[in-house]
C-alpha cells in the first residue's frame, strides 16, 4: 500500500464489514461510545477503505484534527497499511521528508514546513515500551509539541498520554489481493470526545 494519490474521501459505517464504500460521498461518521477499562468512554468510528490511495487520503483527513501532543497508535498486521496511513498524515501535517517505515531506525522525526507540529514516526515492534525508552531514542524534538505516531504500540506506549487515538486496521487474511480494509478509530480520553464531529 504505497501509491500516493488524491482520492475521494472514504465512506464510513457504524459496524465493521457492513455498508458499501462510496467514493466521493464523504464520511457519515456514526460510531459508538465504548467503555474502556481505566479510561472511561472511548469514541469509536469505523471506516471502510478500498485502496491504498484511500488509506493515504484518510491520513490526510486525520491530520486536520491532530494537534501538538497527540498520540496515535497504529495496529495491524504487516502490509495492512499503517505506513501508508502515516504517509497521508505527514502530507496533511506538511512535514519535511518522505514518510517510510521506520523499522530499521525505530523512529524518525519529520519537522514541520508550515509552522505546525513535527511528526514523530515510531516503530515500537522491538521496543519493550514506556516513556523512558522513548526518551532514550534521543529524538531531537519535544514530544508534547509533536504528533507522535507509533506502529505496534499497543501495550507499550500508553503511558505517553492518557488521551490517545488507537487506529486498528483489519485486512483480509491469507493469500489475497483484496485491498479493502476496515479501519477502526478509537478515541480514548476527553481530547477525542468530538472525534465523530471532527471527521464529518
Amino acid at each position: 500500500m504505497e501509491a500516493p494519490h488524491s482520492s475521494p474521501a472514504v465512506d464510513s459505517t457504524g459496524t465493521p464489514g457492513t455498508g458499501p464504500s462510496v467514493p466521493g460521498a464523504g464520511p457519515s461518521v456514526p460510531g459508538t461510545g465504548t467503555s474502556v477499562p481505566g479510561t472511561g468512554t472511548a469514541v469509536t468510528v469505523t471506516l471502510t477503505v478500498e485502496s491504498p490511495e484511500q488509506m493515504q487520503d484518510l491520513g490526510r483527513r486525520l491530520a486536520r484534527v491532530l494537534a501538538p501532543g497527540d498520540l496515535v497508535m497504529l495496529t495491524g498486521e504487516l502490509g495492512a497499511g499503517k505506513t501508508t496511513l502515516t504517509r497521508g498524515l505527514g502530507e496533511g501535517l506538511g512535514v519535511r521528508g518522505a514518510v517510510t517505515s521506520p523499522t530499521f531506525v525505530i523512529a524518525r522525526v519529520h519537522p514541520s514546513l508550515v509552522q505546525g507540529p513535527a511528526l514523530v514516526h515510531v516503530d515500537a515492534y522491538r521496543l519493550g515500551g514506556g516513556l523512558d525508552e522513548m526518551e532514550d531514542l534521543d529524538l531531537d524534538v519535544s514530544l508534547p509539541e509533536s504528533v507522535v505516531v507509533v506502529e505496534w504500540g499497543d501495550g507499550k506506549v500508553e503511558e505517553l498520554s492518557e488521551d490517545r487515538l488507537r487506529v486498528l486496521i483489519d485486512r483480509a487474511t491469507g493469500d489475497t489481493d483484496d485491498e479493502r480494509r476496515e479501519v477502526t478509530l478509537m478515541g480514548i480520553g476527553p481530547r477525542w470526545a468530538g472525534l465523530r464531529d471532527e471527521l464529518a
